[in-house]
């Protein structure tokens, strides 16, 4: 068996290399003279028929290692317990070792022994079990103990990395749970970890845009969080007071994501097919594919982990730390803390994998590439937004049961196809937006302007209570009594409950979100007057209503 030259230690190969300079001009001989093979076992000081053998050796090699001392011994890998122990050590190890329970080897090699002398045979020691598994195939070794995607994941060959040749030609989108506990503003007592969606340019590693919010990923964090992403950040800066630039802004071309069902939803395909957009989708069960974006929400958690109220990693990292006793940030404090975080630091310092600051980076990268910017801003949200298909009636429009009604839809009734696309925003049903067939859209606030401004998932909540108390079906008065009940129920617990204080924070972070995006022209969907003089009248035949058009 031919020896590699890594393996050979110092002392060996010079040995063998002395031994290769004398027998290597005898080995190329057809015929030796004793004198010659005498003459070499005298220089190498072994015996007349030890050179023979090396020559041999060296013929049928051809390589300095063959010359090499041969440790002594059996022959590596070479077995030599009788047959049926080395069966029942391969069945043991099928059997018990090679499982998803995944038993210690101490463990395993006890069960073992106890198999073994049930079977009559002395046991081997631990070491020779030990080599038995070791010589196993150890991806298959890690398939069976530990699963297909962790071996994926140990063994499978990364081809290359994700990259970009101009800013917004490839954006990543993600979530996370962020490693921080938040306290209600009222009563500083905990209401849990919020949820981040980041946006991140590949090409220059800029953060284009995020979303910190209370509710699970879904379609609308999506669209916010893009819409943040691609519109300019001005306002947005100085509502919060922060003054760092960000001038990240724009169409991208590619957005990456995994298969999460908020990235498979009908309104971001169509969105992003409205835009131009390419959607490119990571293979299931493949996080390394995400890998930029899964570094910068690393980075960005272990940052936060020296901030009060963290739950670090893992419980292992957090020790005895009591994570709701340290907490002092609230939704919007630290909301602005990581604003503050992204906009300075991590935009300021160098990439180590760009050798320059992601802004430098994207401001030498802008100058000589142009971006594409939606014609009407207002709009794009909307464009993203999820949506039900209704048909459009004379009394309006009806979603979740509840009735939305405006004269901008009276010229609806005579087309010959009055089923059309009715968006929605989750943290405000006071209002909807009908889609033209043009692409226009048509705000619809409530039938009943009454009504105050709910969330969809008060909305939910109020229905499944109906439901459990017996009602086969629930009507719109009925939904907003609830509702009512229920705000008043979280106000009085705001103090004792944290899911409680929760809930309150997600309603008034919504309120304030949608009152920041609407502006003004929002206004008029809150029913904040007692009377119907506010609504837009159905027109009569031939004229037209001051319906607002998105």
């Amino acid at each position: 068996m031919q020896n590699s030259v890594h393996t050979v230690d110092d002392t060996a190969w010079t040995i063998a290399v002395q031994r290769s300079e004398v027998l290597r001009p005898l080995a190329e001989k057809q015929r030796l003279s004793l004198c010659e093979v005498d003459e070499a076992a005298r220089l190498l000081q072994i015996s007349i028929p030890h050179v023979y053998r090396l020559i041999r050796k060296l013929r049928a090699e051809q390589t300095t290692s063959a010359m090499a001392l041969q440790s002594p011994g059996p022959r590596k890998g070479r077995k030599r317990l009788n047959l049926n122990i080395e069966q029942i050590i391969d069945q043991a190890i099928d059997r018990l070792f090679m499982k998803r329970e995944r038993l210690t080897l101490k463990r395993f090699y006890g069960l073992f022994v106890l198999d073994c002398r049930a079977r009559g045979h002395v046991p081997p020691c631990f070491n020779t079990v030990l080599s038995r598994i070791k010589a196993r195939d150890l991806k298959n070794t890690v398939r069976r103990r530990n699963g297909k995607a962790c071996a994926e994941a140990t063994f499978h060959q990364i081809q290359g990395g994700l990259e970009a040749d101009r800013p917004l030609e490839i954006v990543q989108i993600d979530h996370t749970k962020v490693d921080l506990m938040l306290v209600d503003d009222v009563t500083r007592a905990s209401i849990g970890r919020p949820w981040l969606t980041l946006v991140m340019d590949i090409h220059t590693r800029m953060v284009l845009g995020f979303l910190l919010s209370l509710e699970a990923p879904s379609t609308t964090s999506v669209a916010l969080a893009l819409t943040q992403a691609v519109l300019p950040k001005d306002a947005w800066r100085a509502e919060r007071l922060i003054e760092n630039s960000w001038p990240a802004c724009g169409l991208p071309r590619c957005i990456h994501v995994d298969n999460g069902s908020e990235f498979h939803s009908r309104a971001f395909e169509r969105g992003c097919e409205q835009h131009g957009i390419q959607i490119a989708y990571r293979p299931p069960a493949t996080p390394r594919y995400g890998g930029h974006i899964e570094r910068l929400m690393g980075t960005l958690m272990h940052r936060i982990q020296a901030l009060p109220g963290t739950t670090f990693s893992n419980v292992v990292e957090r020790g005895d730390y009591r994570s709701e006793e340290r907490a002092c940030l609230s939704f919007r404090e630290f909301e602005r803390i990581l604003a503050l975080e992204v906009l300075g630091p991590y935009h300021n310092d160098v990439h180590r994998g760009l050798g320059q600051s992601p802004i430098a980076r994207w401001t030498s990268a802008t100058e000589i590439t142009v971006s594409r910017h939606p014609v009407d801003s207002q709009s794009f949200l909307l464009d993203f937004l999820p949506y039900e298909t209704r048909v459009i009636r004379r009394d309006g429009v009806r979603l979740f049961n509840i009735q939305y009604q405006d004269g901008g839809l009276a010229h609806l009734l005579g087309s010959s196809d009055t089923r059309l696309r009715v968006k929605y925003d989750p943290r405000n049903l006071s209002s909807v937006y009908v889609e033209l067939p043009d692409g226009d859209h048509v705000r619809v606030p409530y039938a009943d302007l009454r009504r105050e401004p709910i969330t969809l998932w008060e909305h939910r909540r109020a229905v499944r209570s109906l439901k459990d108390e017996g009602r086969r079906s629930v009507d719109e008065t009925s939904i907003f009594a609830a509702i009512r009940e229920q705000r008043a129920i979280l106000d009085d617990a705001r103090a004792q409950s944290r899911e409680a204080r929760r809930n309150v924070v997600r309603r008034e972070v919504a309120h304030e979100e949608i009152e920041r995006l609407s502006g003004p022209r929002q206004s008029r969907s809150h029913a904040e007057s007692e009377n119907d003089e506010d609504r837009i009248l159905m027109p009569a035949p031939g004229t037209h209503s001051g319906v607002e058009i998105w």
